[in-house]
């Protein structure tokens, strides 16, 4: 696992920094002065942890039959392994290139890579984080296929150029034994036989390789003779070569759809050509040819007939048809369809000996985007029940977040009603990759991460103890009416594909009230439930968001009472289950253009939910005047208050989910005081207007600089308009993932169609960027605290506004919520990105909440659950700041006293580039601020004093995957989705990362090898049975002599005995140390047989010399001595 070296940041360095400014003010109580701050740069190290998911462009696999452990190569060099349940491994090959094959020695908890740049690896598995131990690097040959035969320290590896070389995988030296070409192949050929594609031993025979080339030639080689004793000719190209196990026959698959079976001692013809999928012609001419057999396995039982496993070999008229392994047993062909196209795959069988009877019961097939265990044992071959988290992408992710130590009982309650959602006629088998143990981890706290998806689903996993187990999935689209077929698909839609992609996610654990934001700009309020409930009408909720009102439709400006707007949709009654009467047309008609439409249409049938989230409120943003809504940039709810909240670049509207009413709908710019020194002056280069009371676009003057506030935090237009860029990408990271895989059906949501009118005017907006409920003092000096909202904009902009919440029970559902803006409170450069609240200790206030009750339970047990949990800040006394509010933008850090909301604190976050995420985080029992930034730092910042204590150059930014999936979260933990299919974990705690190595899972368990099989009386008189070969008299430096010093470079590894002396530690060091041991002894063999043979001789010549003396001493008497 790669650790990051630190540039840990020393203590009071702050004062020194031009960049950090943490003088207090004039006027600034000294009390803050005196917070005690616990964190410093020792409790910081970065260091990935885990990675989840299917592997990402998978190209190879294999698999220790002994051990039971799976290993996935990939086309960018990293290798996955896999164990039971939970047991899980990734390793990365420096190179990157592409992984072409993988041999395991079996039960010796090593592994041999072979990689597309001509190298080959070995791995050592007995260590927790796997470590290369040796390399080795060809430069004349390209390498084609590898072999090591089970029990053999010889590795066999074909090349290109048809030759085959021979290395000892304990030294990783070549041999110089050598199979070249031109010997192998008959003298009178005339071409080339191409390369090598297939290398194996015959079971019964040790001695005897063959050796497969791509042009259809196959050779039986002689390896004491070094000699060809056979060669089998085909006129179609050789795809793979399998062994039955008595070492008479062997099966070809070839590229015209054609199987040949070959007897060894007849090399004349083929014993039987099949073609599986071919049509057989009545007349008796050959069958048609098929698509190329990729590979053919042919696995033998005791007590019925042999299977023949293969993959490709379907008829050239089956375009279109999904990719498909076949099962032939006996008489019986069985077609098994795959969802994607086939890589590999490998039969799993009872025993690791190629010359015993294989007995085989399962098949993995690795496909592009999935893993699939065959149960052969079964009838109708069903799949065995996938226990690893490989199904992350199967809609592409739109948007992540990551919870750590939320409540305890979250866990089994998602568990519970996501049970229900199992599929059924799975095999009721155990998995078979069933190798590996846990880590014995010291983290116990809950951990769950969501996922939003393209399709509009939401996942909820568990990700607790470093595993990852999915445990409830929502789908939000069922909330929809579905469109069948292109021509009915309605016009409104504002993406072509994925209507229904999560935007963003705002979720309230001890409530656990769920709000999500669909690219259709449509907001979904969800409640938790354990019993299944019918909904008759879909409460909906329509808003009428718009850039520039028409002189008849300016809003109130007072911002306290609810905003009458013209449309219905925006009454203090909601729109229940009422679709627009407008019909949805793909041009503006001839009665103007689309107005009071929204994006979707919400389904008008009765809908069934099942326990687990169900619908609450539905609010949908109408299309204005032939505008579509714009996305929607930021989202909040409170299960405290009832509300939530989210904006645009449009501004904010406020929604009452309990009464399911519109509370506010205000522009941006109406959210400053009249009197704001922060305000900025709203002009539009269509429409000249006055900016008081209108919706206009901030910056799309023919001048901006002139029509922006000359603040002292005011940046350039450039750099501002870059940050906006930025922030406008996380708007629309649903509808196009800009990543660097070629797969265009996950890099993809398209934009929207009228989006070319008016995006110069969208950039120029200021858009609502990030959103915090808080109980604090709403104005300058206030006194007493109370429910608030924290508002915070692209353009930098902090604001407050202030909630008057009616009391609870049944005058909660009919007294309505007042709202005021309370004007600008601070502005920092760049978009806001996070807000919090800090008590005058330092700890975190967080925004109150109700605790989770059942909602279609009865009243009586809604009410002994049904309670606020406030976060009861202590009042203000006169002149005395008793709270800090934390607030962090793209640039910027700030720290401000409350309620005189005064700077106390200040630092520059990064001036060259940008925050993509932030979070306030707790850390070693106090808090701190996280930053991600685009240049790849990942930064933390004590509070409240903002004091740099770690900077590491992690990641840079590669595609807008990270960016858009980046999260923290607490205890020193965070996550990415690293590719389409993969999140990779990572800790910045140095606690963590000093208990990794106990809490990481072994791959490698001690488990004894089966006993070979039983020769048998018969084969042992006669000679039947397996012939045996001393390799070593063969390959050894002896016998062979040197290799050439040019083919090959030897390369130590980082994992070679030297280096993991230095790091054993714990149990692992344990292991290790014995492994090593091992490995010193097995050096030292050759001297020990030396030393045993000098000894054995000496004592033979003192016995002999003691025999003579004994014979001529023998027959003489004392005095004739």
């Amino acid at each position: 696992m790669k650790k990051f070296k630190i540039r840990k940041v020393l203590d009071g360095l702050t004062a020194a920094s031009s960049s950090s400014s943490a003088t207090a003010q004039p006027g600034a109580p000294r009390e803050n002065d005196v917070v005690q701050e616990t964190l410093q740069s020792e409790h910081f190290q970065l260091c990935k942890t885990v990675r989840h998911g299917f592997p990402y462009q998978p190209s190879s696999m294999a698999f220790d039959p002994v051990q039971k452990i799976l290993a996935i190569g990939t086309q960018t060099g990293a290798m996955r392994l896999f164990g039971r349940a939970g047991v899980e491994c990734y390793c990365q090959h420096e190179s990157g290139a592409a992984v072409i094959q993988l041999q395991f020695l079996i039960n010796e908890g090593a592994l041999v890579s072979a990689l597309a740049d001509d190298s080959i690896h070995l791995w050592n598995l007995r260590q927790k984080i796997p470590a290369i131990l040796h390399s080795l690097k060809f430069s004349r040959e390209r390498i084609t296929y590898v072999h090591l035969p089970f029990q053999s320290k010889w590795l066999y590896i074909g090349t290109e150029r048809g030759n085959i070389h021979i290395v000892n995988v304990e030294s990783f030296t070549l041999s110089g034994y050598v199979i070249m070409w031109n010997k192998a192949i008959e003298l009178s050929t005339k071409t080339h036989p191409g390369p090598v594609v297939h290398i194996s031993d015959n079971p019964m025979d040790e001695g005897k390789l063959l050796i497969g080339f791509e042009c259809g030639v196959v050779v039986m080689w002689d390896l004491k003779c070094k000699k060809a004793d056979y060669r089998y000719n085909y006129d179609e190209a050789i795809h793979s070569v399998a062994w039955h196990h008595e070492g008479k026959q062997f099966v070809c698959s070839h590229s015209d759809g054609t199987l040949t079976t070959w007897n060894i001692r007849a090399p004349a013809k083929p014993a039987q050509i099949i073609t599986p999928h071919g049509k057989q012609p009545k007349d008796g001419k050959k069958p048609e040819p098929c698509k190329p057999i990729l590979k053919v396995e042919y696995k033998t039982t005791r007590a019925g007939d042999p299977f023949m496993v293969l993959s490709g070999g379907l008829s050239y008229d089956t375009v279109g048809r999904r990719a498909c392994l076949t099962v032939m047993h006996g008489k019986s062909t069985a077609v098994l369809e795959m969802d994607y196209p086939i890589v590999d795959f490998l039969t799993l069988c009872e025993t690791p000996y190629p010359n015993d009877f294989q007995e085989p019961y399962a098949v993995v097939v690795l496909l592009e985007k999935d893993l699939v265990v065959i149960d052969l044992g079964q009838i109708g071959y069903p799949i065995f029940e996938n226990p690893y988290p490989l199904t992350i992408h199967e809609s592409p992710v739109t948007c992540c977040e990551y919870y750590a130590d939320c409540p305890a009982e979250l866990i089994p309650a998602l568990y519970s009603v996501g049970s229900r959602q199992k599929r059924q006629g799975y095999s009721k088998k155990e998995w078979p990759v069933s190798g590996g143990n846990w880590g014995q981890g010291t983290q116990s706290y809950p951990e769950i991460i969501i996922t939003g998806h393209a399709d509009g689903s939401v996942k909820f996993w568990d990700g607790s103890a470093l595993m990852l187990q999915v445990l409830y999935k929502l789908k939000t689209a069922k909330v929809f009416e579905r469109t069948r077929g292109k021509e009915e698909k309605p016009s409104t839609d504002i993406v072509e594909e994925d209507p229904f992609a999560i935007q963003t996610l705002s979720w309230c654990p001890e409530s656990r009230i769920l709000s999500v934001a669909g690219v259709s700009a449509h907001v979904i309020v969800y409640r938790f439930s354990k019993q299944e409930v019918t909904t008759e009408v879909v409460q909906l909720l329509e808003v009428r968001m718009q850039g520039e009102f028409s002189d008849g439709d300016s809003p109130d400006p007072g911002g306290e009472q609810t905003p009458t707007l013209p449309t219905p949709a925006a009454s203090s009654s909601p729109q229940e289950g009422e679709l627009p009467t407008q019909p949805s047309t793909g041009s503006n008609s001839s009665d103007g253009p689309r107005d009071n439409i929204p994006c979707l249409q919400v389904r008008s049938s009765p809908l069934k939910q099942s326990p687990g989230y169900q619908v609450e409120l539905v609010t949908q943003l109408v299309w204005v005047s032939g505008e579509p809504p714009q996305p929607i940039t930021s989202l909040a709810i409170n299960s405290s208050y009832g509300l939530v909240v989210f904006g645009n670049s449009n501004g904010l509207a406020v929604v009452d989910y309990l009464q399911k009413t519109l509370l506010l709908n205000m522009g941006t710019s109406e959210l400053y005081s009249p009197s704001d020194p922060y305000q900025r002056q709203p002009r539009s280069p269509r429409k000249q207007r006055q900016p008081s009371g209108a919706l206009c676009d901030s910056n799309d003057g023919p001048n901006p600089s002139e029509d922006r506030c000359k603040s002292p935090t005011s940046v350039k237009c450039k750099s501002r308009r870059f940050s906006k860029t930025v922030a406008h990408d996380f708007a629309k990271m649903s509808r196009k993932i800009s990543s660097s895989d070629h797969d265009a059906k996950d890099n993809s949501f398209t934009r929207s169609r009228s989006s070319s009118v008016t995006s110069i005017d969208r950039e120029s907006r200021e858009a609502i960027s990030a959103f915090h409920f808080c109980e604090s003092f709403p104005r300058k000096n206030d006194s007493l605290v109370s429910p608030c909202l924290l508002v915070g904009t692209t353009q930098g902009a902090v604001m407050m506004v202030a909630l008057s919440l009616p009391p609870g029970g049944d005058q909660r559902l009919q007294q309505p919520v007042g709202i005021s803006s309370c004007g600008t409170m601070a502005s920092l450069k760049g978009a806001i990105l996070t807000m919090a609240l800090l008590d005058a200790t330092g700890a975190l206030l967080p925004p109150s909440y109700e605790s989770w009750y059942d909602p279609n339970a009865s009243d009586e047990d809604k009410e002994k659950t049904r309670r606020r949990r406030p976060a009861s800040p202590p009042s203000s006394q006169e002149g005395q700041d008793s709270q800090f509010a934390v607030l962090c933008s793209e640039k910027q850090a700030k720290v401000l006293a409350m309620p005189s909301q005064t700077r106390i604190y200040k630092h520059n976050i990064t001036e060259s580039s940008f925050v993509l995420r932030t979070d306030v985080v707790q850390m070693a029992g106090t808090y701190c601020i996280a930053c991600f930034c685009a240049n790849g730092h990942i930064m933390t910042l004590s509070l409240p004093s903002l004091r740099p204590l770690l900077d590491v150059n992690y990641l840079p930014l590669t595609d807008m995957r990270i960016a858009r999936t980046f999260g923290f979260s607490n205890l020193g933990q965070a996550l990415y989705l690293t590719s389409a299919t993969e999140i990779q974990r990572i800790t910045y705690s140095q606690e963590t990362c000093d208990n990794l190595q106990e809490m990481l899972s072994e791959l490698f368990t001690p488990v004894e090898t089966p006993e070979a099989p039983n020769r048998g009386f018969f084969k042992g008189l006669f000679g039947g049975g397996a012939q045996s070969l001393d390799r070593e008299d063969l390959f050894g430096e002896t016998a062979a002599g040197k290799a050439s010093r040019s083919l090959a470079q030897h390369i130590p590894g980082p994992g070679n005995m030297e280096c993991m002396k230095g790091a054993a530690s714990g149990v692992v060091g344990d292991l290790a140390r014995a492994r090593i041991a091992l490995d010193e002894r097995g050096q030292k063999l050759g001297e020990l047989e030396e030393r045993t043979a000098a000894m054995m001789s000496s004592a033979e010549s003192f016995s002999k010399h003691a025999h003579v003396m004994m014979l001529k001493y023998k027959d003489k008497k004392w005095y004739q001595l």
